[in-house]
Protein backbone atom coordinates (compact mmCIF):
# COMPACT_ATOMS: atom_id res chain seq x y z
CA UNK A 1 0.00 0.00 0.00
CA UNK A 2 1.27 3.73 -0.92
CA UNK A 3 0.83 6.20 1.14
CA UNK A 4 -2.19 7.29 -0.60
CA UNK A 5 -3.94 4.03 0.59
CA UNK A 6 -6.90 4.57 2.23
CA UNK A 7 -7.71 5.64 5.87
CA UNK A 8 -9.01 2.00 6.47
CA UNK A 9 -6.55 0.23 5.28
CA UNK A 10 -3.99 2.52 7.39
CA UNK A 11 -6.05 1.79 10.59
CA UNK A 12 -6.32 -1.67 10.27
CA UNK A 13 -2.62 -1.88 9.79
CA UNK A 14 -2.20 -0.38 13.08
CA UNK A 15 -4.80 -2.64 14.64
CA UNK A 16 -2.42 -5.96 13.41
CA UNK A 17 0.10 -4.60 14.90
CA UNK A 18 -1.48 -3.34 17.91
CA UNK A 19 -2.78 -7.09 18.78
CA UNK A 20 0.62 -8.60 17.87
CA UNK A 21 2.21 -6.21 20.58
CA UNK A 22 -0.68 -7.23 22.92
CA UNK A 23 -0.24 -10.75 22.42
CA UNK A 24 2.95 -10.78 23.42
CA UNK A 25 3.29 -8.81 26.18
CA UNK A 26 -0.83 -8.21 27.36
CA UNK A 27 -0.19 -4.62 28.22
CA UNK A 28 -2.31 -1.83 26.20
CA UNK A 29 0.45 0.35 27.06
CA UNK A 30 3.25 -1.06 26.26
CA UNK A 31 1.48 -2.62 23.12
CA UNK A 32 1.28 1.27 21.99
CA UNK A 33 4.03 2.20 22.85
CA UNK A 34 6.02 -0.68 20.43
CA UNK A 35 3.35 0.56 17.93
CA UNK A 36 4.87 3.72 17.81
CA UNK A 37 8.57 2.85 18.03
CA UNK A 38 7.46 1.07 15.10
CA UNK A 39 6.73 3.53 12.87
CA UNK A 40 9.66 5.56 14.19
CA UNK A 41 12.04 2.75 12.57
CA UNK A 42 9.45 3.17 9.64
CA UNK A 43 10.11 7.11 9.16
CA UNK A 44 14.20 6.74 9.82
CA UNK A 45 13.97 5.29 6.62
CA UNK A 46 14.62 7.50 3.62
CA UNK A 47 11.94 7.90 1.31
CA UNK A 48 13.78 5.62 -1.83
CA UNK A 49 13.69 2.71 0.93
CA UNK A 50 10.47 2.93 1.84
CA UNK A 51 9.22 3.27 -1.67
CA UNK A 52 10.86 -0.08 -2.45
CA UNK A 53 9.10 -2.06 0.06
CA UNK A 54 6.38 -3.53 -1.88
CA UNK A 55 4.49 -4.47 0.98
CA UNK A 56 4.66 -1.94 3.91
CA UNK A 57 2.38 -4.05 6.09
CA UNK A 58 4.63 -7.13 6.27
CA UNK A 59 7.67 -4.93 6.82
CA UNK A 60 5.89 -3.11 9.89
CA UNK A 61 4.67 -6.81 11.10
CA UNK A 62 8.45 -8.17 11.13
CA UNK A 63 9.94 -4.74 12.43
CA UNK A 64 6.88 -5.04 15.25
CA UNK A 65 8.18 -8.76 15.67
CA UNK A 66 11.40 -8.13 15.85
CA UNK A 67 10.76 -4.99 18.59
CA UNK A 68 8.63 -7.40 20.84
CA UNK A 69 11.60 -10.10 20.98
CA UNK A 70 13.79 -7.91 21.70
CA UNK A 71 12.32 -6.26 24.73
CA UNK A 72 11.53 -9.85 25.87
CA UNK A 73 15.52 -10.10 26.56
CA UNK A 74 14.92 -6.79 28.74
CA UNK A 75 13.97 -5.89 32.07
CA UNK A 76 10.54 -5.00 32.86
CA UNK A 77 11.56 -1.90 34.00
CA UNK A 78 13.29 -0.54 30.63
CA UNK A 79 9.49 -0.73 28.81
CA UNK A 80 7.64 2.07 29.10
CA UNK A 81 4.10 2.15 30.80
CA UNK A 82 2.93 4.89 30.34
CA UNK A 83 -0.83 6.37 28.49
CA UNK A 84 -0.65 8.85 25.54
CA UNK A 85 -1.85 12.52 26.84
CA UNK A 86 -4.83 13.55 25.28
CA UNK A 87 -4.81 16.76 23.25
CA UNK A 88 -7.05 18.21 20.69
CA UNK A 89 -6.48 18.86 17.45
CA UNK A 90 -4.87 22.34 16.28
CA UNK A 91 -5.45 23.32 13.16
CA UNK A 92 -5.80 26.63 11.07
CA UNK A 93 -7.26 29.52 12.94
CA UNK A 94 -10.71 30.79 12.20
CA UNK A 95 -12.15 33.70 9.79
CA UNK A 96 -15.17 35.52 11.25
CA UNK A 97 -15.91 36.73 8.27
CA UNK A 98 -19.55 35.48 7.04
CA UNK A 99 -18.66 35.55 3.48
CA UNK A 100 -15.10 33.02 4.32
CA UNK A 101 -17.52 31.15 6.44
CA UNK A 102 -20.13 30.76 3.68
CA UNK A 103 -17.73 29.63 1.02
CA UNK A 104 -16.56 27.33 3.84
CA UNK A 105 -19.41 25.49 3.49
CA UNK A 106 -19.86 25.89 0.04
CA UNK A 107 -16.54 24.06 -0.67
CA UNK A 108 -16.47 21.59 2.31
CA UNK A 109 -19.76 20.24 0.84
CA UNK A 110 -18.04 19.81 -2.68
CA UNK A 111 -15.72 17.56 -0.61
CA UNK A 112 -17.86 15.12 0.78
CA UNK A 113 -19.59 14.85 -2.21
CA UNK A 114 -16.12 14.24 -4.49
CA UNK A 115 -15.13 11.76 -1.59
CA UNK A 116 -18.06 9.93 -1.69
CA UNK A 117 -17.98 9.01 -5.09
CA UNK A 118 -13.86 8.63 -5.39
CA UNK A 119 -14.54 11.35 -8.01
CA UNK A 120 -11.12 12.51 -8.35
CA UNK A 121 -11.54 14.86 -11.07
CA UNK A 122 -14.04 16.66 -9.21
CA UNK A 123 -12.25 16.58 -6.01
CA UNK A 124 -9.35 18.18 -8.47
CA UNK A 125 -11.47 21.22 -9.43
CA UNK A 126 -11.82 22.32 -6.20
CA UNK A 127 -8.25 22.31 -5.79
CA UNK A 128 -5.75 25.44 -6.89
CA UNK A 129 -2.94 24.26 -9.13
CA UNK A 130 -0.34 24.24 -6.37
CA UNK A 131 -2.75 23.20 -3.41
CA UNK A 132 -1.31 21.29 -0.68
CA UNK A 133 -2.32 18.62 1.79
CA UNK A 134 -0.56 18.15 5.31
CA UNK A 135 -1.68 15.30 7.37
CA UNK A 136 -1.06 14.64 11.48
CA UNK A 137 -0.34 11.02 12.07
CA UNK A 138 1.36 11.30 15.55
CA UNK A 139 3.80 7.95 13.88
CA UNK A 140 0.42 6.67 15.50
CA UNK A 141 -0.74 5.58 11.68
CA UNK A 142 1.17 5.80 8.54
CA UNK A 143 0.82 8.92 6.92
CA UNK A 144 2.99 11.25 4.65
CA UNK A 145 5.48 12.39 6.67
CA UNK A 146 6.02 15.71 4.41
CA UNK A 147 3.22 18.19 2.74
CA UNK A 148 1.96 16.36 -0.68
CA UNK A 149 1.84 19.45 -3.25
CA UNK A 150 -0.49 19.67 -6.64
CA UNK A 151 -4.18 19.64 -7.17
CA UNK A 152 -3.83 15.98 -8.89
CA UNK A 153 -1.48 14.58 -6.52
CA UNK A 154 -3.71 15.66 -3.44
CA UNK A 155 -6.80 15.37 -5.26
CA UNK A 156 -5.90 11.39 -5.54
CA UNK A 157 -4.82 11.28 -2.06
CA UNK A 158 -7.46 13.29 -0.39
CA UNK A 159 -9.93 11.03 -2.50
CA UNK A 160 -8.43 7.83 -1.33
CA UNK A 161 -8.41 8.50 1.95
CA UNK A 162 -11.81 9.55 2.67
CA UNK A 163 -13.64 7.48 0.53
CA UNK A 164 -16.18 5.73 2.54
CA UNK A 165 -15.93 2.64 3.26
CA UNK A 166 -16.17 -0.40 5.52
CA UNK A 167 -19.45 1.61 7.42
CA UNK A 168 -17.37 4.89 7.56
CA UNK A 169 -19.19 8.29 7.38
CA UNK A 170 -18.26 11.24 5.95
CA UNK A 171 -20.01 14.65 7.09
CA UNK A 172 -19.50 17.79 6.99
CA UNK A 173 -19.66 19.89 10.07
CA UNK A 174 -17.62 23.11 12.25
CA UNK A 175 -14.29 22.45 12.64
CA UNK A 176 -12.54 25.34 14.67
CA UNK A 177 -15.43 27.70 14.10
CA UNK A 178 -16.02 26.89 10.31
CA UNK A 179 -17.43 24.17 7.92
CA UNK A 180 -14.66 21.18 7.75
CA UNK A 181 -15.33 17.46 7.61
CA UNK A 182 -14.95 14.65 9.98
CA UNK A 183 -14.86 11.26 9.00
CA UNK A 184 -15.90 8.40 11.41
CA UNK A 185 -16.90 4.56 12.10
CA UNK A 186 -19.44 3.13 14.70
CA UNK A 187 -18.82 6.55 16.04
CA UNK A 188 -15.58 6.60 16.34
CA UNK A 189 -13.50 9.94 14.64
CA UNK A 190 -11.14 8.44 12.11
CA UNK A 191 -9.97 11.91 10.95
CA UNK A 192 -10.85 15.74 10.97
CA UNK A 193 -10.85 17.84 7.62
CA UNK A 194 -9.87 21.70 7.75
CA UNK A 195 -9.28 23.68 4.37
CA UNK A 196 -7.39 26.63 3.63
CA UNK A 197 -9.40 28.78 0.49
CA UNK A 198 -8.81 31.19 -1.53
CA UNK A 199 -12.36 32.64 -3.10
CA UNK A 200 -13.99 28.88 -3.91
CA UNK A 201 -10.57 27.16 -4.29
CA UNK A 202 -9.18 25.08 -1.43
CA UNK A 203 -5.35 26.30 -0.99
CA UNK A 204 -4.26 23.64 1.61
CA UNK A 205 -5.97 20.42 2.81
CA UNK A 206 -5.22 19.82 7.12
CA UNK A 207 -5.91 16.39 8.07
CA UNK A 208 -5.51 15.16 11.60
CA UNK A 209 -5.34 11.06 11.44
CA UNK A 210 -3.41 11.26 15.14
CA UNK A 211 -5.59 8.81 17.64
CA UNK A 212 -4.47 11.13 20.76
CA UNK A 213 -5.67 14.13 19.21
CA UNK A 214 -9.06 12.65 18.06
CA UNK A 215 -11.04 11.45 21.34
CA UNK A 216 -13.12 15.09 21.37
CA UNK A 217 -14.19 14.50 18.26
CA UNK A 218 -15.77 10.74 19.47
CA UNK A 219 -19.41 10.40 19.14
CA UNK A 220 -21.96 8.01 21.14
CA UNK A 221 -23.45 5.91 18.61
CA UNK A 222 -27.49 4.79 18.65
CA UNK A 223 -28.14 2.64 21.12
CA UNK A 224 -24.85 3.34 23.52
Amino acid sequence: MSEAGSLAEMLDERQHLLELAMWMFDSAATAEWIVQETYRRWYALGDDERAAIPLPKAWLTRAAAQFCLDLLGTAPASVPDRDPPTVHPRLPAVSPDPATLAAHEHVARRIAAACETGDIAALAAILTPDAVVVCDGGGKVRAPVRPIQGAPEVAQFVAALLTCGSGAVLAVESVNGRAGLTLRRAGKALAVVSVSIAGTEVTAVWIVLNPDKLHAWHRPTPGE
